[in-house]
């Protein structure tokens, strides 16, 4: 499985994998219960490979930051997005010093944990499997 295949789908609980695309749209798989669904074309679906973070000067990938937390966590789990709200904008500060506290809220801090903390049990979001996926990109550029 590769990080690049990885989906949100708008009004659907968790992440899915992009399993195969149809003629109407495209079949994925919950990484939560292993479920197949059928995604239609109007679904707002959003890969995460896709998916940026505001700072004050530019936009950072968002596997960047699972890479920074893979780094401060030592490829253990974050803390739970459950947290109140300043803590976890302090936790964030910690991973992304200048990320714009007036462009990213705090249910975006909340997603960005909650989907690292699915995919880190599943080997993903580690940093030498973060550091692959940077060198493919490399390579395909």
């Amino acid at each position: 499985m590769s990080v690049q295949k990885i989906l949100a789908i708008s009004g659907k609980p968790g992440l899915y994998e992009l399993k195969l695309q149809t003629r109407t749209g495209f079949v994925a798989e919950s990484l939560l219960d292993g479920k197949r669904i059928t995604v239609g074309m109007r679904s707002n679906v959003s890969l995460l490979s896709e998916i940026a973070v505001y700072t004050y000067s530019e936009e950072i990938r968002l596997f960047d930051v699972f890479k920074a937390i893979a780094t401060k966590e030592n490829d253990g789990l974050a803390i739970s997005h459950k947290e109140n709200d300043d803590k976890l904008r302090s936790y964030f500060r910690e991973i992304l010093p200048e990320f714009d506290e007036d462009r990213v809220y705090t249910s975006d801090i909340k997603k960005v944990l909650n989907w690292y903390n699915t995919l880190q049990p599943k080997g993903l979001v580690t940093v030498e499997a973060l550091s692959k996926e940077d060198a493919k990109e490399e390579t395909a550029e």
